[in-house]
């Protein structure tokens, strides 16, 4: 039995039904917005309907903003009543329209697709014009063109196509089937690997800018490279003529290290040797450098009785070379011996006058020190005698030569000019 409390909740549960399919049909056709005054109209001509009908959508660039209220037709096309909603009111007046199908057996809406948002905009009971390029195409249209098309193909160039495709495919499934397969995974990593991506083009945009800013260095270098590249090519034929006999002159130069392997060596280290001392006595040098030189020029004090002139510069062994204070000659290392070895400090002329006078005992000094540079080839002072006032060694009569020359003018004293001469320019 149905109780008085049941009864109220079915009576109820109707009313509600009802009224909620009354606002839905109402909304739907538009009864609500009329009632509560939302949205405005606007006027919409065509020249035809193009398959529209009373109740089809409105949209603007696909967003559906309203339906069309009513349909009349008038001397020049198709006259709509559209009903907008509220909220789109920025409908610029150069939007033109255009007939859509929703899909192939779909229905038709009139959509608005304007250029840019900018204004002039629609007001409620402008008109809306379209022309002939709001239409769609029909399907007579689209069919005849069709069969145009396909009947303006020439079937033998056609079969000659289609052959050539079947030749180019054919026997290609598999690996079709592996590039779309691996298109799959390329692009799952692609996902996958977004944002590394997203990064690399954001950092690429750095790279292309330094490159845009060293765009003059860029192209100097192109050019200064395609100005080696003429410069190689127009001297081919002397590369050419250096490679082909740069072989020979390999083999050549090989065969003369080869012959003189057992004697070069012993060359160099004799030259090493030779240039450390003279490195070492380079004051030295230069002084009988610039005191020779002024010997041979100021030389001549007239002729001999045979009527020549002579210039001697001779070289014996009176006094012998000094000995004392060396290693003996059973000590000397082999000049073929080029590795370092301990140096022998000590060496020295131990012996007096008249030993070594005119070695490096006596020589200027090198390095500084007490010795300094001196202009004199040996420390004689003549103002007491003295050959080596630091030693205090007393020396007899030096002479140089044994004729003629300055010895003939000057007798025993011919030794003391050649020393002090040279300082005679200063």
């Amino acid at each position: 039995m149905i109780t008085r409390a049941v009864k109220i909740r079915l009576v109820a549960f109707l009313v509600l039904s009802a009224v909620g399919i009354v606002y839905a049909a109402s909304s739907y056709l538009g009864f609500v917005d009329t009632l509560l005054g939302k949205g405005y109209q606007l006027q919409a001509t065509l020249p035809e309907s193009g398959g529209l009908y009373e109740g089809g959508e409105v949209t603007y660039r696909g967003v559906n903003i309203g339906e069309i209220k009513s349909m009349a037709v008038d001397g020049n096309g198709v006259r709509m009543t559209l009903a907008i909603a509220s909220d789109a009111t920025n409908i610029p007046k150069d939007a033109p329209m255009h007939v859509y199908n929703e899909s192939a057996v779909g229905e038709q809406y009139l959509d608005f697709e304007p250029p840019n948002d900018e204004g002039p905009y629609f007001a409620p009971g402008d008109i809306a014009r379209g022309g002939p390029q709001s239409m769609p195409v029909t399907e007579e249209a689209l069919l005849l063109d069709l069969d145009e098309f396909v009947f303006s193909v020439n079937r033998n160039n056609l079969r000659t196509v289609i052959a050539e495709l079947g030749n180019l495919f054919r026997g290609t499934g598999r690996p079709l089937q592996d590039l779309i397969d691996n298109g799959n995974k390329f692009v799952d990593e692609a996902r996958e690997n977004e944002a590394p991506t997203i990064a690399l083009i954001e950092n690429g945009v750095t790279v292309l800018r330094t490159q845009d800013a060293q765009g003059g260095n860029i192209r100097s270098l192109a050019q200064d490279l395609a100005d080696v590249t003429g410069t190689i090519a127009d001297s081919d034929a002397d590369l050419r003529a250096t490679i082909e006999g740069g072989s020979g002159a390999a083999a050549q130069m090989d065969s003369l290290l080869n012959g003189i392997e057992p004697t070069l060596p012993v060359m160099l280290s004799n030259m090493v040797t030779v240039n450390q001392v003279v490195a070492t006595r380079l004051p030295a040098l230069e002084q009988t450098l610039v005191t020779f030189p002024r010997i041979i020029s100021s030389g001549f004090s007239g002729t001999p009785g045979d009527g020549y002139g002579h210039v001697n510069l001779q070289f014996d062994d009176s006094p012998p070379a000094c000995r004392k204070g060396y290693l003996p000659p059973n000590r000397w290392r082999p000049g073929h011996v080029v590795t370092d070895s301990p140096i022998y400090l000590k060496a020295h002329c131990a012996s007096g006058a008249p030993f070594n006078m005119r070695g490096s005992k006596y020589a200027p000094g090198y390095g500084g020190g007490d010795g300094g540079s001196s202009a004199r080839v040996a420390p004689y002072d003549p103002a007491n005698g003295y050959v080596d006032p630091r030693t205090g060694e007393r020396t007899g009569a030096i002479t140089v030569g044994g004729q003629g020359g300055q010895q003939a003018v000057f007798g025993e004293d011919s030794w003391k000019w050649m020393l002090l001469g040279p300082m005679e320019s200063r």
